[in-house]
């Protein structure tokens, strides 16, 4: 049915142009003069055309500019969506990152404070074992001089005994006791010992 009024208005225009136009005559008009017929035709084609137009062209060309401009919208909309997305996500890298960070310096601290109490012990433990060492250096010296001195009596006595068995042994008179024990000194000195 619509192909027939569009087939009938189509016929009707060409035909109706023809008719116009043999009735303009002769002597031309001028610049300025209307033709109201032509004027009248070129509205009604002009009204078919925005008809025909607005019936099959604009209607497919304004849906494909909507789904043109659903689709950007949904991009725009996506991306926003992403956007908000990402920077969630970047707020929560930094987050864990700030997080990261106070736990290393945590550990560092830890670490620190560890060390030095383990210098402190390992300070405290050598103060220990070197008073140690030292007491019992003086110790050792205490004994080593207790037994030096246990000697040296014992040499003394030795010597004294070993004076007077040759004082006894030899009955002399003061000058010869004296040279006696020089004489006995001076062998004692170079090693000759008691005999």
């Amino acid at each position: 049915m619509r192909l027939s009024r569009i087939t009938a208005a189509a016929l009707a225009l060409a035909v109706s142009p023809a008719g116009l136009f043999a009735q303009g005559g002769e002597g031309g008009g001028g610049l300025y003069d209307i033709n109201t017929g032509l004027s009248f035709w070129t509205l009604v084609v002009f009204g078919i055309l925005v008809f025909i137009l607005g019936k099959y062209a604009w209607g497919p060309i304004l849906a494909a500019v909507d789904a043109r401009e659903k689709g950007i919208q949904s991009a725009l909309d996506e991306a926003a969506e992403r956007n908000d997305e990402a920077a969630k996500l970047l707020a929560e890298h930094k987050e864990q990152l700030a997080d990261a960070r106070r736990q290393a310096n945590e550990l560092l601290a830890e670490g620190k404070a560890a060390g030095e109490t383990v210098r402190k012990e390992i300070e405290e433990k050598a103060r220990v074992e070197a008073q140690a060492i030292i007491e019992r250096a003086r110790a050792e010296i205490e004994r080593e001089r207790d037994a030096a001195i246990a000697e040296l009596r014992k040499e003394s006595v030795d010597l004294a005994l070993a004076a007077a068995t040759r004082l006894i042994q030899e009955n002399l008179d003061q000058d010869k006791d004296r040279a006696l024990v020089e004489r006995y000194l001076t062998e004692m000195g170079s090693g000759g010992g008691a005999a």
